[in-house]
């Protein structure tokens, strides 16, 4: 990516008023983004959704130079940026649709990772919820699983501690920029992260932090991930934010149960009860949720009888690998087909015993 893109693209979310959707249509309205900020008398009365005044060139220039100092900071502290019509964008995230335009980083991160997890909850964490972050990712350690979480005191740290010390990568989601640390006494584990996960932010990188940008950087932490487990909670926090904007993503949510007379089990006891989260007791019961215990070699010898697929049942095949069920708009989403298309291939697939029809138009995979 060449210095003019990325100067070009930082300034994009300089401009006052521009959200993920009219970044879309700028973007597939120009060539490139300098066209955009360089013509003094934009014509952008044909463009749907974007009014004829929306930014003028004084405005434009502004952006550019304030993109210019961020431009330096990133070469300074040695970050990265994606931009979310970049390949390298994370695909889960982009899904969703109050994804940040523009995504900055440090460290080593694969965007798109085969497994990823978020794991969240009080920042007062007790010992019963330190004790059963380490037996979750224990016991993830032969999945090659990423572990997402905000960097905050309590649970978020001590899962990027136990993701450090059985070698699973971890990203830490920062409401502010990447330039700072908050809190401080969280620097040097950061610093560990780089080397195979690293730190994220939408922010730019001198941002300081500030309440606001917290709740912000949730719903980061649910888009990246394929679960979000909530180990600890009170009755209000962050974690159930998270925990609420994953299901809002149709990501699975998962919570550990706890003592009813402990302050912090009550948040998912709740979720719980109203059937916002499902009950896990350990790593094992996550691993059967989503599905990932190894396959066996017969298994796969059973699906060699179906080598007979078409193009697109093959495809459905493909996304139907990623998740214990999905829905039938889900299907068609990641599969690029229309709802029509779907729903014959997949009663073709019933009919030869690869996937089941359950409730609610969810499709669940027959192994």
């Amino acid at each position: 990516m060449n210095f003019k893109t990325i100067h070009h693209q930082i300034a994009l979310t300089f401009l006052s008023g521009i959200g993920s959707r009219r970044a879309r249509t700028i973007v597939s309205h120009f060539n490139d983004l300098e066209t955009f900020f360089a013509e003094k008398h934009l014509n952008l009365a044909k463009i749907p959704g974007i009014p004829s005044d929306f930014v003028s060139f004084k405005q434009r220039l502004s952006a550019l130079a304030e993109a210019d100092k961020v431009v330096q900071e990133l070469d300074r502290i040695g970050a990265k940026t994606v931009f979310f019509t970049e390949k390298g964008y994370p695909s889960r995230l982009k899904q969703c649709a109050d994804a940040p335009l523009l995504l900055y980083s440090k460290g080593n991160i694969n965007w798109n990772p085969e497994k990823t997890i978020s794991v969240v909850g009080t920042r007062h964490a007790t010992d019963y919820g330190k004790a059963l972050t380490h037996e979750l990712i224990e016991g993830l350690a032969g999945h090659e699983v990423t572990i997402v979480s905000g960097m905050a005191y309590g649970i978020d740290v001590c899962a990027h501690l136990e993701a450090l010390k059985f070698n699973l990568p971890t990203w830490g989601v920062l409401g502010h920029g990447l330039s700072k640390m908050y809190p401080r006494e969280h620097r040097k584990i950061a610093d560990r992260m780089l080397e195979t996960g690293g730190i994220i932010s939408e922010f730019i990188p001198t941002q300081k932090p500030e309440p606001a940008h917290f709740p912000m950087r949730n719903r980061i932490v649910a888009g990246l991930t394929d679960a979000t487990i909530v180990v600890e909670s009170g009755e209000k926090g962050g974690s159930l934010i998270t925990a609420n904007l994953a299901a809002d993503y149709n990501r699975d949510v998962f919570a550990f149960p706890g003592d009813i007379s402990r302050p912090y089990s009550t948040g998912c006891l709740s979720l719980i009860r109203k059937n916002q989260a499902a009950l896990i007791r350990n790593s094992s019961d996550l691993v059967e949720s989503m599905n990932w215990q190894p396959e066996e070699p017969n298994r796969n010898r059973q699906r060699s009888l179906f080598a007979n697929l078409n193009q697109r049942e093959e495809k459905i095949m493909s996304v139907m690998h990623t998740k214990p069920e999905l829905t039938l708009d889900t299907i068609g989403y990641l599969a690029s087909l229309t709802v029509s298309e779907v729903t014959g291939d997949l009663l073709n697939l019933e009919f030869k015993g690869l996937v089941r029809a359950l409730p609610g138009k969810r499709f669940q995979l027959i192994h």
